[in-house]
């Protein structure tokens, strides 16, 4: 009867210790958690993966919603009780990298999306007439 008890609490024990999330895991988690309660700077550069450029990035306390395979919603707190959200479309040839940056003293409701002039203004050849 004993060993057949402590079988059972042997069993019992390994199903509980399967259970148990690593600490990596708790970690990423509270980050993912912070980072959706505006609590995280990040970086979220967007990319052309054939030409290797990058379009633009967004900067400040944003939460990434890709649930989505082929959009992504950026909402970004610019202010108390003030957001700012973007739609981004995805396609085989552009992608994103999110970074969580260092934590800096500096106003924390600081926002900017950059984008590269030669992105949005195309090489123009002008000619004028004499």
């Amino acid at each position: 009867m004993k060993k057949k008890l402590v079988a059972i609490l042997i069993g019992l024990m390994a199903i509980i210790m399967v259970g148990c999330e690593s600490e990596a895991d708790t970690v990423n988690h509270n980050l993912s958690k912070s980072a959706d309660s505006f609590e995280v700077q990040r970086r979220i550069i967007f990319f052309n993966g054939i030409t290797d450029k990058y379009l633009f990035t967004i900067e400040g306390l944003c939460s990434l919603d890709a649930s989505d395979a082929d959009k992504l919603r950026v909402t970004c707190k610019v202010g108390i009780d003030q957001y700012k959200r973007h739609y981004l479309g995805l396609s085989d040839n552009v992608s994103y990298f999110v970074e969580q940056t260092d934590a800096k003293t500096e106003d924390p409701f600081r926002y900017k999306v950059l984008f590269r002039p030669e992105t949005i203004i195309p090489d123009i050849d002008i000619q004028t007439s004499k």
